[in-house]
């Protein structure tokens, strides 16, 4: 009788080690969008940027979209969030909010004096973790030079990006990347080391035809 036990036992956790589970349905997506300088003149790129993310999304996926100013580790700026109801014509007057909230902030929004990515970087991850879907991905509109004001620590804080998918767009070159390209090379470097460093994927699309692959991963 023991050994039909144990081998009963030894059947059902083989059984449950040849199941695995099934993925996460979803996909999470928090964009940062740079308000800093001259870097405001493109927020009406990135407004269609984001309509063209909402008509891909589909119910049960979840959307944010935030400012980087000069402490971005915060809801407040957070412009616009939401999970789409499952129900599509709940989920179109869902997105049509969105569109309209995001319309509204481009119109009004004041240049911030610094640029706090990383901070930003750490709020959606807090987002997403939360949401906790399948995918997630965060979108970074921005030249990704981080201006930080005085007093603000960001060096030295880990990036926790396993399972997610960093990608830059729209990365305009500064001045003085024109003097001396190196700059931009090297700004491009840093950023992908400490995403992969956090175990996450990176991407750089400056070809913004190319959003499809963003969303469809």
């Amino acid at each position: 009788m023991r050994r039909l036990i144990s081998l009963a036992a030894l059947i059902v956790v083989l059984g449950l080690s040849g199941c695995s589970e099934p993925p996460k349905p979803g996909h999470g997506v928090y964009m940062l969008i740079d308000t800093s300088g001259t870097y405001a003149d493109e927020l009406e790129k990135a407004a269609q940027i984001i309509s063209a993310i909402l008509a891909r999304l589909e119910p049960g996926d979840s959307f944010a979209v935030a400012r980087i100013d000069t402490g971005s580790f915060s809801e407040r700026d957070i412009i616009a969030k939401v999970t789409f109801d499952d129900r599509p014509s709940i989920a179109n007057q869902q997105k049509r909010r969105f569109q309209e909230t995001i319309n509204e902030f481009v119109r009004s929004v004041r240049p911030a004096a610094f640029t706090d990515i990383t901070g930003g970087i750490l709020q959606a991850v807090e987002f997403l973790d939360e949401k906790d879907p399948g995918q997630k991905t965060i979108l970074v509109f921005s030249d990704l030079a981080e201006d930080l004001e005085e007093g603000y620590i960001r060096e030295g804080i880990p990036l926790n990006l396993v399972d997610y998918d960093v990608v830059a767009l729209n990365v305009t070159k500064l001045r003085s990347d024109n003097v001396d390209p190196r700059e931009y090379l090297l700004r491009l470097e840093d950023w992908q080391r400490r995403v992969e460093l956090g175990g996450g994927r990176w991407r750089v699309i400056n070809d913004l035809d190319s959003l499809e692959r963003v969303i469809s991963g």
